[in-house]
């Protein structure tokens, strides 16, 4: 997995561009972006699941999140079908983040809120 996908399934949010257009209800939405990605999420009770596909490229990936209490679990495929999982636990002002990366490479990261607003991961 590249380290931008990581920084990508860190952030939590739905990957869903600047300039994207989304359709339909709280619980089913289809989106579209300016570069020919599309993206449908699913969201029921505390999961979410999403499913992008590129149309310049053809490809697809597809992301699971659970989240229970201060814990999200995170699965999906990237582009070329390979697998990753990662753990993600909010602790007061500290997150970590832990698992497997879609080349089968174990992440353990801690990052903490800093008084000033800012944030520090080891």
């Amino acid at each position: 997995m590249k380290k931008s996908t990581i920084g990508f399934i860190l952030t939590l949010c739905v990957p869903v561009a600047a300039n994207a257009a989304c359709y339909g209800t709280d619980t089913f939405s289809n989106c579209y972006d300016d570069s020919g990605n599309s993206y449908s999420v699913s969201r029921l009770g505390n999961s979410t699941y999403v499913n992008g596909y590129n149309l310049n490229t053809g490809s697809s990936w597809s992301q699971t999140s659970n989240t229970f209490g201060n814990t999200t679990y995170q699965s999906g495929y990237d582009s070329e079908g390979n697998n990753w999982s990662q753990t993600i636990q909010h602790n007061g002002n500290s997150t970590t983040y832990s698992g497997y990366d879609s080349d089968g490479n174990s992440f353990y990261r801690t990052c903490y809120r800093n008084f000033d607003g800012s944030q520090s991961c080891y």
